[in-house]
């Protein structure tokens, strides 16, 4: 995966994860009212400004309106996507924030109203075949520009497009009688489902949390297995009663019997993340739980979510955390404690608990405080980033085939390590 570099504000940022100062205009690769406004009249797009150095105009940006040898007319600017592609993770992100409080969007329309007199258009947007229909109404003052964001909100096939794939964008503009005054089409590429879009220094790292899918009914699955490599039969997550050396133990008997049930599983390292549309130095192929499960396969990043998902389920605080080219999972060993247990899920399917826990310490050690990057699962959730959507499948109708559990052959404690994992 790529590897992470960062400045100071970003790592006290991206540590203290206050988020939602953060998750904001111009800060996510779509677009805002404020910096769209900010272009110039002359300009024939609405240019957005961003510390996002990828977002800039693309060819699919259109203007259409008032020219020299027309009368004065509103003119209408579209801008989709991070440079014309639709990310599902970021899509499912803008559809779920209350449209008084969104700053950014999937699609903004950008109106300008070079009349002399009030405006009040009703704007419609859809992505054909893929997204319910969102309408808003401009109003506007005579010489206003005004940016309006959509998000709508998307069918379940789009959460479970495994491709980049072709679709339109369709914008229609009507006046308060119905008499359509702009109609544009944009093509735009849809991401696969699993792209995860990390974004230069690793800003959108925090979105990793999408992939994290406590209620899947596979993790469920897994958590029933996990329970059989306990003596009482119990994964309780923290329980408050007991002091905190005594909920540290509990956690590092439940994760050593979360990691025991998916080596019976036959969970193993199968590095997978190639994926294809723009900015492929940033982006990656990411598992949800439900796919690694399913095909017995996970690399670093894919197992980090996975068993994150299973903490999470039981109430407990995971986190992911990323240093150049591999990642780590980490529980909070107690509720309310600072520290963490953990471990490199990359050594499921060859090594025991002891020996994943060894490597991330080792793995860990070897890198300074700038080159380490932890994003804690409580505060994503906090700042409103929440698992993806996942449509239900074919594939879904027989969990207990695709998880299929076999302890014949327990992985030896003893089974080597390679070095530097």
């Amino acid at each position: 995966m790529p590897s992470p570099q960062f400045s100071g504000w970003q790592r006290k940022l991206l540590k203290a994860f206050a988020f939602g100062a953060v998750v904001q205009m111009a800060s996510l690769p779509l677009f805002a009212p404020e910096a769209a406004a900010a272009a110039p009249a002359t300009s024939t797009v609405a240019a957005v400004t961003s510390v996002e150095p990828a977002l800039r105009p693309a060819a699919g940006m259109v203007s259409g309106g008032a020219t020299s040898s027309r009368k004065i007319e509103p003119t209408y600017t579209i801008q989709v996507g991070l440079e014309n592609e639709i990310f599902p993770v970021f899509a499912n992100h803008a559809a779920l924030q209350p449209r008084d409080e969104r700053t950014w969007g999937t699609v903004a329309v950008t109106v300008r109203n070079s009349t002399d007199a009030p405006l009040r258009n009703r704007i419609a947007v859809q992505v054909r075949g893929w997204s319910d229909q969102e309408i808003q109404i401009a109003e506007m003052a005579a010489g206003d520009v005004r940016t309006v964001l959509f998000a709508p909100s998307f069918l379940p096939r789009l959460y479970q497009n495994q491709e980049l794939t072709a679709a339109t964008v369709n914008v229609q503009v009507t006046d308060m009688g119905g008499r359509t005054v702009f109609e544009q089409t944009v093509p735009v590429h849809l991401r696969a489902a699993d792209d995860m879009y990390w974004g230069q220094n690793f800003k959108f790292a925090p979105f990793i949390a999408s992939w994290i899918t406590p209620h899947d009914p596979r993790v469920e699955l897994v958590l029933s297995h996990a329970k059989e490599f306990v003596p009482n039969r119990r994964l309780p997550g923290y329980e408050d009663w007991k002091d905190e050396a005594g909920q540290e133990r509990e956690t590092e008997i439940e994760a050593r019997a979360i990691y025991r049930a998916l080596q019976a599983g036959r969970v193993s390292y199968v590095k997978s993340s190639i994926t294809f549309g723009g900015n492929n130095e940033v982006s990656e192929r990411v598992r949800m739980p439900r796919e690694s499960l399913r095909q017995s396969a996970a690399n670093c990043i894919d197992g980090v979510v996975l068993f994150a998902s299973l903490f999470e389920n039981l109430g407990m605080a995971p986190a992911v955390v990323v240093v150049p080219g591999h990642a780590y999972v980490g529980v909070r060993v107690a509720r309310g404690s600072s520290r963490y247990l953990y471990f490199d899920t990359a050594l499921t399917g060859r090594a025991s608990f002891e020996a994943a826990v060894a490597a991330a310490e080792r793995g860990l050690a070897k890198y300074p405080q700038s080159q380490i990057l932890s994003v804690r699962v409580d505060d994503a959730r906090r700042a409103g980033i929440f698992p993806m959507p996942q449509g239900a499948t074919t594939a879904d109708a027989n969990l207990t085939a695709d998880f299929p559990v076999d302890d014949s052959e327990p992985i030896s404690k003893a089974a080597p390590v390679p070095a530097g994992r």
